[in-house]
């Protein structure tokens, strides 16, 4: 049985590597085994971050992949949170009964929704902000 709860944590804490995609769906996953790649760019780019200064140019491509990897996740735990117990069941339990326990929503279900709510939100603005910054101040110039 796969317990909604546990996905929508799994998603929130662990998506960008991609554990709630192997809970769901298995080890033969393929876009679970891609996921960790745009996470270690990602990461790159907030290492070339401190060892060259926010002018890396490179950087300036990392940083938002990594932000709207993590937007992607927190999303995929809030829609995940948000199903209702039959749509749950009928996908990822469909031997189980449609209103079964693990399918159903809890107070932890609603936390990791907050939560990825606020983090997703945040991941999503700053990748944007940071990616439009990093373009005028390359294109506009300065008078």
């Amino acid at each position: 049985m796969k317990n909604k709860t546990l996905a929508t944590w799994l998603a929130f804490l662990l998506g960008p590597l991609g554990f709630h995609r192997f809970y769901l769906f298995g080890r033969q996953d393929t876009l679970g085994w891609l996921l960790p790649i745009p996470t270690a760019l990602g990461v790159y780019g907030f290492e070339r971050v401190s060892q060259y200064g926010l002018d890396d140019v490179v950087s300036w491509w990392l940083l938002p992949i990594f932000g709207l990897l993590l937007t992607g996740t927190c999303l995929n735990a809030i829609i995940y949170g948000l199903m209702s117990p039959e749509a749950w069941n009928r996908r990822f339990n469909p031997d189980a009964d449609p209103l079964d326990k693990a399918g159903q929503t809890q107070w932890a279900t609603i936390g990791a929704i907050v939560m990825s709510l606020m983090i997703g939100t945040v991941a999503m603005l700053s990748a944007m902000a940071y990616a439009f910054q990093r373009y005028f101040e390359t294109t506009m110039p300065l008078n």
